[in-house]
């Protein structure tokens, strides 16, 4: 029985040099080997069957056994909860910490932040005005009256029959009308909405539309204003070029196009080959306009222009797919 004491004892503390770092390990052997029903409480009940000598002798060997196994599991998990306290608890002081996320301004703003302060350089105010609208500012104070089929060019969220969801910040240029007299100078920065959504389209999206109305002003300082404002936003070397085209509030009108930015007029996917990209639409108020607002066309005139800053920024940034302005994906939006 003492050999299979001495046996017993080797064994366990060999499993304890084997499981230094590990609390439940330890706690393991404590119980296959201290516990209540254990391997050394069996041995101490196999004594009652030995003769008296050999019971004394055979006990003093297994008490001591018992107790230098009890000294070396509690050594043994004392080591232990103390690596482990010093692995939760220690805290290098020397170590730099870890910065907080700093938040910075969406890509569409710093857009229109930009167009706002190439604008004010030339001496535009910015003015605001309701995102809900009349019909009355949205459409007919723009020579666009209800059967007017330039209503079909415009998808629009009716609240009522006389109160929309404005689809252009055109309707800010009336308002302002209204109540100055000229010279006026103004860009009208702002939400717009229209039923409609794709890669290119979205029901929600940006514009910044702008209005000069005085004593001869000419269709020669709405191409100066805007090749000024081209210029600054993209770069002198980018080309521009002014197309015919059609907006019910502007008589003659156009569409003003950009050298493609990506391949720099030569033609690629993106331009469809034709290395140009329309930016804006442009053109002189109409004497139609003039006269709702009390005007005398007569004696002044004027020029509007608008844009989408979606448009704007997707082309300065080089972004293909208009609807990652809106997704708020995070690896997106730190680029900016």
């Amino acid at each position: 029985m003492e050999n299979e004491i001495r046996s017993l004892l080797e064994t366990a503390s060999r499993l304890i040099s084997g499981a230094q770092d590990d609390i439940k390990a330890l706690e393991q052997v404590r119980v296959r080997y201290l516990g209540r029903k254990g391997e050394f409480a069996a041995l101490f009940k196999g004594l009652v069957a030995l003769p008296d000598d050999e019971r004394r002798r055979v006990g003093k060997v297994l008490n001591e056994a018992k107790v230098e196994l009890e000294a070396l599991l509690n050594g043994a998990m004392d080591l232990s909860r103390e690596k482990l306290r010093s692995r939760t608890q220690f805290f290098d002081v020397t170590i730099p910490g870890r910065r907080p996320l700093t938040g910075h301004l969406h890509p569409i703003t710093q857009t229109a932040v930009e167009i706002g302060r190439i604008f004010s350089g030339l001496g535009f105010e910015t003015v605001e005005g309701p995102e809900i609208e009349l019909d009355y500012y949205n459409f007919e104070a723009l020579n666009i009256p209800r059967d007017h089929p330039a209503r079909d060019m415009q998808d629009t969220f009716y609240i009522s029959e006389d109160v929309v969801l404005r689809t252009h910040t055109s309707p800010i240029q009336v308002r302002v009308m209204e109540k100055r007299r000229p010279p006026i100078r103004i860009i009208a920065p702002g939400r717009t909405y229209r039923c409609d959504s794709d890669v290119t389209h979205t029901p929600m999206f940006h514009q910044v539309e702008g209005l000069m109305v005085g004593e001869n002003i000419s269709f020669g300082d709405l191409k100066g204003i805007l090749t000024v404002f081209v210029h600054q936003m993209f770069g002198p070397h980018v080309g521009l070029r002014f197309r015919p085209s059609f907006f019910p509030f502007t008589e003659p009108s156009a569409e003003v196009d950009i050298q493609c930015v990506m391949c720099r007029g030569a033609g690629c996917r993106v331009c469809s080959q034709t290395g140009w990209l329309e930016i804006l639409g442009s053109g002189m108020v109409d004497p139609e306009v003039f006269k709702m607002v009390g005007y005398d066309p007569e004696t002044v005139t004027g020029f509007a222009f608008g844009m989408g800053i979606e448009r704007i920024a997707m082309l300065k940034y080089g972004i293909d797919d208009l609807r990652l302005f809106f997704e708020n994906d995070l690896r997106f939006l730190r680029q900016f």
